[in-house]
C-alpha cells in the first residue's frame, strides 16, 4: 500500500513538472514571437516620433536642401493603391477559395488553381512588379496608380485563396447537410452558411494579405513609380509611403533620414490600426450573427 502511494506521488510530481515545463515553453515561445514586434515598435518610436508634426501629415515633400516638408501625398497615395488592390484581390481570392473548397474538389482545374496559388505565394515581389510593368505599364506607355494596385492585388490573391479554402474546410459537413436537407440550394448554402461560419478566419487571411502588400516597395517601383506632388488620378504616377521611405532612406541627407523613420512609424501604425479595426468589427458581426 505504501509502495503504491509512493508511486502515485512520484507519478503526480512528474506530471506536475511536465505540465509546468510545457507551460513555460509555451509562454517562452509566445514571448519570442511578440518580442521582435515590440522591439521594432519601440525603435521606430525612438527614431521617428520626434519628426512627426502637423506639416508631416499636411504637406508634400520639400525640395532638396529645404527643411520641413511632409508625406501627405504619400499617405493618401498608399491609401488609394491599397484600396484598389483590396478591391481587386479580395473578391478574386475569396471566389477562388470557395471554388476549391466547395465546387472543385478532386477536379483537375482545382488542382491547377491550388498549384498556381502555391507557386504565386513564393514568387518574389519584384517579379510581380516586372510582370505588371510588361503587361500594363508598357501598354499604357506610362506608370499609374492602377498598375500599382494590380501588382499588389496579384500578390494578395494566393494568400486569400488558400486561407479561404482552409477555413471553409473547417466548417462541419453536418452544417451544410442541415441546410441542404431543408431544401436550400447548394450555392445559397455556400454563401449563407459555410462562408458566414468561416468568415472570421477568412477575414484574418484577408488582413494577412493586406499587411503583406502594404509595405511592398519593389512592385511599386515598376508600376506606381512615385510622385513628389499631389496626384489622385488612377492613370498617373502616384506617391506611396514605401516608395517615399525608400527614396529618403537611400539619400545622403539627415533631414530625409528622419522623415524616413517617421514614415516607417506611420506605415506600421496605419497597418496595425486598420487590421485591428477590421478584426473588431468582424468579431462583433460574427457574434451578432451567432446570436
Amino acid at each position: 500500500m505504501n509502495f503504491q502511494s509512493r508511486g502515485m506521488r512520484i507519478n503526480n510530481a512528474r506530471r506536475t513538472f511536465t505540465n509546468h515545463l510545457v507551460t513555460g515553453l509555451a509562454v517562452l515561445a509566445t514571448v519570442m514571437v511578440i518580442a521582435p514586434l515590440v522591439a521594432i515598435l519601440i525603435y521606430l518610436f525612438y527614431k521617428g516620433f520626434s519628426s512627426l508634426n502637423v506639416a508631416f501629415f499636411t504637406k508634400i515633400p520639400a525640395p532638396v536642401g529645404n527643411p520641413g516638408g511632409g508625406m501627405a501625398n504619400s499617405i493618401v497615395g498608399s491609401g488609394i493603391v491599397l484600396f484598389l488592390s483590396s478591391l481587386m484581390g479580395i473578391p478574386i481570392g475569396i471566389a477562388a477559395g470557395v471554388y476549391l473548397a466547395e465546387f472543385g474538389r478532386g477536379g483537375w482545374l482545382a488542382t491547377a488553381v491550388r498549384f498556381t496559388a502555391d507557386v504565386l505565394n513564393g514568387v518574389p515581389s519584384i517579379v510581380m512588379g516586372i510582370a505588371v510593368y510588361s503587361l500594363i505599364v508598357m501598354q499604357q506607355k506610362h506608370f499609374s496608380a492602377f498598375a500599382g494596385g494590380v501588382a499588389l492585388a496579384i500578390m494578395m490573391v494566393p494568400t486569400i485563396t488558400r486561407t479561404t479554402e482552409e477555413m471553409l474546410a473547417t466548417v462541419p459537413h453536418a452544417v451544410r447537410e442541415a441546410a441542404l436537407g431543408l431544401g436550400v440550394p447548394k450555392w445559397r448554402t455556400t454563401f449563407s452558411v459555410a462562408l458566414r461560419t468561416a468568415s472570421p478566419g477568412i477575414i484574418t487571411g484577408c488582413m494577412l494579405a493586406f499587411s503583406r502588400v502594404a509595405g511592398e516597395t519593389a512592385p511599386l517601383l515598376f508600376t506606381a513609380f512615385g510622385n513628389q506632388f499631389w496626384s489622385m488620378k488612377l492613370n498617373e504616377p502616384i506617391a506611396a509611403l514605401p516608395l517615399q521611405i525608400y527614396v529618403y532612406a537611400i539619400s545622403p541627407y539627415d533631414e530625409w533620414h528622419r522623415l524616413a523613420w517617421a514614415g516607417s512609424l506611420v506605415l506600421i501604425v496605419m497597418i496595425m490600426v486598420s487590421v485591428t479595426l477590421v478584426r473588431v468589427f468582424a468579431n462583433r458581426g460574427a457574434l451578432k450573427g451567432g446570436s
